[in-house]
């Protein structure tokens, strides 16, 4: 067990952690300047999906006429025992997730269709590393878009004042949030505190010997502050599982908790603004189960999981944008184990009360074989760079030169997809 002095931590972790690491906020501290000068306070929640999310079973084309003859009893239509949520003419919402549906028609929801980053092969670390890097292809780099993006954004005042960077709630640091902006991690601690008069001598020790320490120390004690004022425990619920695996139940506690105290901190008036979770378990190859199935269970507890962050933001959520990817898609066809194999195509959800929602954005490539990506796969027809590039400049303000550059280098011919909020 860590002690709390070792639970506040700046990271160096491995790769394999930083791909496996889960349930974890990653977050900047302070208000981007444009956004303060319009008198806006954005926040910004990254969701990865690890493990590759089937697009077609989470938001089905029941319009489409090759849908059926695709997936047979297997596809989600709207005359089926459990039918799915109608969104629109063309697709549905699995039954699983109505707190989502909930969102989408209060304009709080959009679903991006036949979405992929630029990676086209079918490894889930490759495929993680671009997700994640922002890069267009995979290779050696210890840096993530978010990250970069935090980086050229340029703080308000008071934050400068403050001399806060970047906090982080959970044990381990992901690629995406990894990079020059430094990143805070604090964990709630499974030994009783130590008394704030002890941390107060070691910072004021450290102010002379370690300055980094001490400013880590010093972000520790505000972070504190803000978990006790928001009602975030610092002692670990027994009822909570400390991970993923186990029954339904046990999931569904654990996305709910883990994404409902990362809102928590980010509604907190002095907590951070930007920040990314990471949920694992979604590398359905056996038994998918779109309805009463594995795969129908991880949806209803990301569903459950939404709908605490939009609980917990409160008044927040007025100014929240929640952005849902994956690293790829699943095959078009189910495979001979009732599941599905790694793909590309899939869809990116993008939830909060600061969105123009209640739409599916889709160039629709079509579901018959010669339409399929490699006869197999859904068909990209919108880059993910293009969606996660519109949010970060609308809401967050970053430049659109920055984008290109810095942030998702070599995209200059990706533009950003505009109209994304309200």
């Amino acid at each position: 067990m860590r002690s709390p002095l070792q639970a506040c931590t700046l990271h160096a972790s491995t790769r394999r952690e930083l791909l496996l690491g889960s349930g974890v906020l990653f977050a900047w501290a302070f208000v981007p300047r444009l956004a303060r000068a319009e008198g806006r306070d954005p926040r910004f929640l990254t969701i990865v999906l690890r493990g590759a999310l089937d697009g077609l079973a989470a938001v089905a084309p029941v319009g489409d006429p090759d849908w059926i003859k695709l997936r047979g009893d297997n596809a989600l239509r709207l005359d089926g025992k459990t039918p799915p949520l109608p969104l629109d003419e063309f697709f549905a919402l699995n039954p699983a997730m109505p707190n989502v549906h909930q969102l989408y028609k209060a304009g709080h929801a959009t679903i991006v269709h036949a979405a992929a980053t630029p990676y086209r092969e079918r490894s889930h670390f490759d495929g993680q590393d671009v997700l994640e890097s922002g890069l267009g292809k995979p290779g050696a780099v210890d840096t993530g878009w978010l990250n970069r993006a935090l980086a050229a954004l340029e703080p308000s005042p008071e934050a400068v004042a403050r001399g806060r960077r970047a906090f982080a709630v959970g044990p381990v640091t992901p690629l995406v949030v990894r990079g020059a902006a430094p990143v805070l991690s604090w964990t709630p601690p499974r030994l009783p505190p130590v008394s704030e008069e002890t941390t107060l001598r070691l910072l004021d020790l450290y102010r002379h010997t370690d300055p980094t320490l001490a400013q880590v120390l010093e972000e520790r004690l505000g972070l504190a502050a803000i978990a006790k004022a928001g009602g975030i425990a610092d002692k670990p619920d027994p009822n909570t599982p400390a991970v993923q695996g186990g029954g339904v139940q046990q999931v569904r506690a654990y996305f709910a908790e883990s994404a409902g105290t990362a809102a928590k901190f980010l509604a907190s008036p002095g907590g951070p603004r930007v920040g990314a979770l990471a949920f694992d378990g979604w590398d359905t190859h056996v038994n998918e189960g779109a309805v009463g199935g594995r795969l129908a269970n991880l949806l209803g507890a990301l569903d459950g999981a939404i709908a605490a962050i939009k609980t917990n933001m409160g008044e927040a959520w007025s100014e929240t944008a929640v952005a849902l990817v994956t690293e790829f898609g699943r095959t078009a066809r189910i495979n001979g184990n009732e599941g599905t194999d790694h793909g590309t195509a899939t869809v990116a959800l993008l939830t909060g009360g600061a969105l123009k929602g209640g739409r599916v954005i889709a160039d629709w490539p079509g579901l018959k074989e010669a339409d399929l990506y490699e006869k197999r796969d859904l068909k990209p027809t919108t880059d993910l760079r293009a969606v996660l590039k519109g949010v970060l400049c609308d809401h967050l303000r970053v430049e659109e030169r920055a984008l290109a550059a810095n942030v998702f280098p070599g995209s200059e011919a990706v533009a950003p997809m505009r109209g994304l909020l309200a």
